[in-house]
């Protein structure tokens, strides 16, 4: 097994800092290791994926279900292998990449993946400043400028601890959680409708369009905005702020086995909200899918009871917008960090943290700006803006993914721990499978 002392450690004001007890029962254990998997789900219920969600459930009713099921199998998978690298190489994929991949491919993939983080941050920036607009009234332009104050609240929030970081992460996640069952419990759904649809259909892949969109282009949309790139460069960091004693090996796979555990219980939670926004749509807004294309038309649906029915309220709005706050706060932090990790990886950078950070979130705020400079209030275009922002997540999730893939099934870098033969032939099948779709639903968008 490989391992680098070139390269500083990752995020290194928390790595190997919170203990872990010795010989202690499964559930203390998991208690300790529990978070890290907070932070990474996260990405998977983030601003980008409402839209293709809930317009998936407006559109098809409960059959794409079934592609929500799948990306989280994907996700769970790609997760584990993200994590397992950092806490066995105890370097994460930016340090892997430029430790063992030619420099000119470095570089390249370094562009790439700052792309795809100004991509990320670009969604999450637009979902909170929408929802300020919509909560306060605030000038839209003057709610998006708001939003570099979150930089500084991350920064303070590091002082405190990574732990404080996880557990206001996993607060924010159980309020969206809380709020789209109550949405879903309100709106009466098919409880059969529901099973069936975790069935995989082949009409799925029928390229007929209803409303706007074919079913293959939402199922690809879904997928798109769920699996992101930026997600594998922070799991294999912030899985190594456990302490592991790398002197004995039964505590590295100790590290390994519960990394896996929190991934998957997180990860599986970001399923049901995924599979609730779907729902959501499905219930509420099944036949008005052209009414509910942009955040602000979501809030103004639940609103109207000429779609919502019956339930229409200001109250279920609002519940809406704080949600949809709660979900860009959450992605902003861990979208933040993943600057950091990646700019100090790759470039192996000393530059302060606050200047980073800083400078990553500028770089998102930049385009927003000017779109919202040229449109004004039209928020309709700042949403499109998110739907472009995923088609290009979606083009760079392979280079993330295949060097992930090469690491991790190289016994020369991870050892024992590298993946098993038919983990790794399933990886590069499902990378293969990713690639050419979202390069079909980057062919149908334009």
């Amino acid at each position: 097994m490989e391992t680098s002392t070139t390269y500083s450690k990752s995020l290194g004001e928390v790595n190997q800092s919170i203990a872990v007890p010795q010989n202690a029962p499964f559930w203390c254990t998991l208690k300790v290791f529990i978070g890290p998997g907070a932070l990474v789900a996260v990405g998977y219920m983030d601003p980008g994926n409402w839209i293709t969600s809930v317009v998936g459930g407006a559109t098809y009713k409960y059959v794409l279900l079934s592609v929500v099921l799948i990306s989280s199998l994907i996700a769970m998978q790609l997760q584990q292998m993200a994590g397992k690298l950092g806490i066995v190489t105890r370097q994460d994929l930016a340090q892997a990449t430029a430790a063992h991949l030619p420099k000119g491919l470095r570089y390249v993939l370094f562009v790439i993946i700052e792309l795809a983080l100004m991509a990320t941050d670009l969604a999450e920036v637009i979902g909170s400043g929408i929802a300020l607009h919509l909560l306060f009234g605030w000038p839209l332009l003057f709610c998006i400028l708001l939003t570099v104050l979150d930089v500084f609240l991350l920064l303070s929030l590091m002082k405190l601890g990574f732990r404080k970081i996880e557990a206001i992460v996993s607060t924010l996640i159980a309020t969206i959680l809380l709020i789209f069952v109550y949405l879903v419990y309100l709106s009466h759904p098919s409880v059969s409708g529901i099973f069936q649809g975790y069935i995989p259909r082949a009409s799925i892949l029928n390229p007929k369009q209803v409303g706007g969109h074919s079913q293959l282009t939402l199922a690809l949309g879904i997928i798109g905005a769920t699996v992101m790139p930026h997600n594998l460069y922070l799991h294999s960091s912030i899985s190594q702020t456990r302490k592991v004693d790398y002197d004995n090996h039964n505590s590295v796979k100790q590290a390994v086995r519960f990394m896996t555990w929190d991934s998957n219980i997180q990860l599986s939670l970001a399923f049901v909200v995924n599979s609730l926004l779907l729902v959501l749509g499905a219930a509420l807004f099944y036949g008005h899918a052209s009414d509910i294309g942009a955040f602000s038309q979501m809030y103004d649906a639940l609103q109207n009871s000429a779609i919502a029915g019956s339930v229409a309220s200001s109250a279920l709005s609002i519940l809406f917008a704080v949600a949809l706050l709660a979900s860009g706060q959450n992605s902003t932090i861990t979208g933040t960090l993943t600057g950091q990790i990646v700019m100090e990886g790759f470039l192996k950078l000393r530059l302060p943290q606050w200047l980073i950070r800083l400078v990553t979130r500028l770089l998102a705020l930049t385009p927003v700006i000017i779109v919202a400079l040229m449109y004004g209030s039209q928020e309709e275009v700042l949403d499109q803006l998110i739907v472009y922002s995923q088609v290009f997540l979606s083009l760079a999730l392979p280079f993330s993914i295949f060097p992930l893939l090469y690491f991790t099934s190289n016994k020369k870098i991870m050892g024992e721990f590298v993946n098993a033969k038919w983990n790794t032939i399933l990886g590069y099948v499902v990378a293969v499978v990713l690639t050419v779709l979202n390069l079909k639903l980057i062919f149908d968008l334009f």
